[in-house]
């Protein structure tokens, strides 16, 4: 919570560069965050955090408790290997995100919203709004798809890539990334530094990767904001990726 906390800004100013938010799209990352100050206080640059700390609890156990549990399962089926890692990592990333999707939505809209130009006041605001008038329990999983697509490179190279750097931290430097612990039946556990490390690598690297999918996702679950991002509300996932990349399809055509 205090790590999303502490990036809430850098996430916001995202989604308000990501769908051109008509306030901001001729802003940079530095220079948005100066203008979110001077037009909203510093508390604007926490626009949405609310929502992201009601999801964040649930969203990380049932990442981390699923991803175990998938873990176990796979081995019974293909065996020992660094692929059920990946694997298991992608079903337990689906999984948390089916199961709070919701609250991301309503971060969104609330993150994208400028003072003096609001429509909802809160999470249970938003959530009923668009129940009402977007079209019922569907509206609250717009852009479902793209998040699903893009968690399985994401969950699955987050997790792989952590486990596969802890294998090679351990060993290749033992005595500098490992600790003696007796729960553990290889005799050695990673230090926090080493962890600090290992993730570090693994998330940037499963963000990079998946990022595309992120803004295609962001573009749909922001329909009917503003003029900006109206021209997604009736479309599909499809559509909505090829009028993000129109570039890349004509250039590879």
């Amino acid at each position: 919570m205090c790590a999303k906390t502490a990036v809430a800004p850098l996430d916001r100013i995202k989604i308000l560069l990501l769908a051109h938010n008509r306030h901001y799209k001729n802003y940079g990352v530095f220079s948005g965050l100066r203008r979110i100050v001077q037009k909203e206080s510093v508390l604007g640059l926490y626009k949405g955090n609310g929502a992201q700390m009601l999801r964040v609890f649930p969203l990380a156990a049932v990442r981390f408790g699923t991803f175990e549990l998938y873990k176990t399962f796979l081995k019974n089926i293909i065996g020992t290997s660094h692929s059920v890692n990946f694997f298991a990592g992608s079903l337990a990333g689906i999984t948390s995100v089916m199961m709070t999707y919701p609250l991301d939505i309503a971060r969104a809209r609330l993150a994208f919203q400028v003072t003096g130009e609001h429509i909802y006041s809160g999470v249970y605001d938003t959530l009923s709004c668009m129940f009402r008038t977007e079209g019922g329990v569907r509206a609250l999983y717009k852009g479902l798809l793209p998040t699903i697509l893009g968690m399985i490179p994401y969950g699955g190279l987050s997790f792989y890539t952590f486990e596969k750097l802890k294998f090679l931290f351990l060993e290749h430097f033992p005595l500098l990334c490992g600790r003696p612990d007796s729960g553990n039946s290889g005799g050695l556990v990673l230090t926090v530094p080493a962890k600090l490390v290992c993730g570090g690598i693994a998330i940037p690297v499963a963000q990079t990767v998946s990022y595309p999918l992120d803004v295609v996702r962001r573009k749909m679950q922001l329909s009917m904001m503003s003029p900006e991002t109206e021209r997604f509300a009736e479309k599909g996932f499809v559509s909505t990726l090829v009028m993000t990349y129109w570039f890349f399809f004509y250039f590879c055509n």
